[in-house]
């Protein structure tokens, strides 16, 4: 078979890699973690089972969930050299481009670093999701020129990083669906970020590299950006009437509308996504106002009716996050600190049984001779 008959663009639906850490299967209606079904995980498990998970390949019991608890814990602290680097980036710096920059610069104070085996790689992916979160709070806060927070360890690891976030004590129910979103953004298969690191990791570079390229892909607006994007159009709308009206106003434009669609997912609406609506749901009738809920619910049915799209994740959990009083432009870091195990995972994944990506190109350009 010639070079030209095997180009996919996108490189849709090309198999790179053999992995035992998740897929997405399609015809079950299933996203397959470890073995066990994301969805159903997300039902009776919190983020720390699934941390468990995908880097000692079993859910934790309770001691061995205990002492994943405590190791986070005591690693949660990151280097005052850290905070100094924030401190000289301009105001106008992204959380994204802050977060990509915090974890490069922990690769500074690793003495360890070109020590590739699975045992210090395990000990890296635990120490980076202990520091990933005080990263993507205290880059934000520095960067705008406000007082670092501090780690609070009596709290839960997602109640923690829920105060660095918004400063306040989440309530049961504000923990309990924060928790909720870390697992559903954990890890899913392989998307353009997860795919940037095991590239990285291919050339044997280290955990830190790789992260920081996934930092990169997943700020994009066509991956972890779209929740960004998701939200700045409900603000905008402000109404029903208006989400409906600017919507119809994209489409007849033919712009890309943020939220909806999902490369794997082409003709039903991501499972995940479902599960982030119903959290909505509970927080409108919390806060006895479900005008966003009405918003979300009105845009769904005009994207399935017009153009037979269904949404994905960031549709409803942008809205989650503005209602947990998440400032939007930390909608992505969150993501991203979510799926930091997932990403660990893959990197020692591809440490452990490694071949360099080398793919070839299909040419398009001009060939000439020189001239006598």
């Amino acid at each position: 078979m010639s070079i030209e008959e095997k180009y996919i663009p996108g490189l849709d639906g090309v198999i790179a890699s053999e992995t035992k850490i998740s897929f997405l299967d399609t015809v079950q209606g299933e996203i397959v973690i470890k073995g066990y079904d994301l969805i159903k995980l997300s039902q009776t498990k919190e983020y720390l089972d699934i941390v468990h998970l995908l880097l000692e390949d079993r859910l934790p019991n309770v001691e061995e969930k205990v002492a994943v608890t405590n190791k986070l814990k005591q690693a949660y602290q990151i280097p005052n050299g850290v905070f100094e680097v924030f401190r000289n980036l301009p105001y106008e710096t992204h959380p994204m481009d802050g977060l990509r920059t915090g974890i490069s610069s922990l690769a500074g104070y690793d003495d360890k670093l070109e020590d590739r085996s699975l045992k210090v790689n395990k000990e890296r992916a635990y120490k980076l999701l202990s520091s990933v979160p005080n990263i993507v709070a205290n880059s934000y806060r520095i960067i705008r020129k406000m007082e670092p927070v501090q780690p609070k360890e009596e709290l839960s690891y997602s109640a923690n990083f829920f105060y660095m976030l918004t400063g306040k004590y989440p309530s049961p129910l504000e923990e309990k669906i924060f928790d909720l979103s870390l697992v559903l953004y954990s890890e899913h298969e392989m998307p353009n970020s997860t795919f940037t690191a095991r590239v990285i990791a291919s050339t044997q570079s280290d955990l830190y590299g790789a992260l920081t390229g996934a930092v990169a892909s997943l700020k994009g607006s066509l991956h972890g950006g779209a929740n960004e994007a998701v939200m700045y159009m409900l603000n905008k709308a402000g109404s029903v009437a208006g989400f409906e009206e600017n919507l119809y106003k994209k489409l007849y434009n033919k712009e890309k509308i943020m939220g909806f669609g999902h490369r794997v997912y082409m003709k039903k609406m991501d499972p995940r996504a479902l599960m982030m609506k119903n959290a909505l749901k509970e927080l409108c009738e919390k806060e006895g106002n479900d005008l966003l809920l009405q918003m979300c619910e009105a845009g769904e049915k005009i994207m399935e009716s017009e153009k037979g799209l269904f949404p994905n994740l960031d549709y409803y959990a942008a809205p989650v996050y503005w209602m947990l009083g998440i400032p939007i432009s930390l909608y992505t870091p969150i993501f991203f600190s979510s799926r930091t195990v997932g990403l660990c995972a893959h990197v020692i994944e591809q440490h452990e049984n490694n071949r360099l990506f080398r793919p070839r190109v299909l040419y398009t350009g001009e060939r000439h001779s020189l001239p006598n």
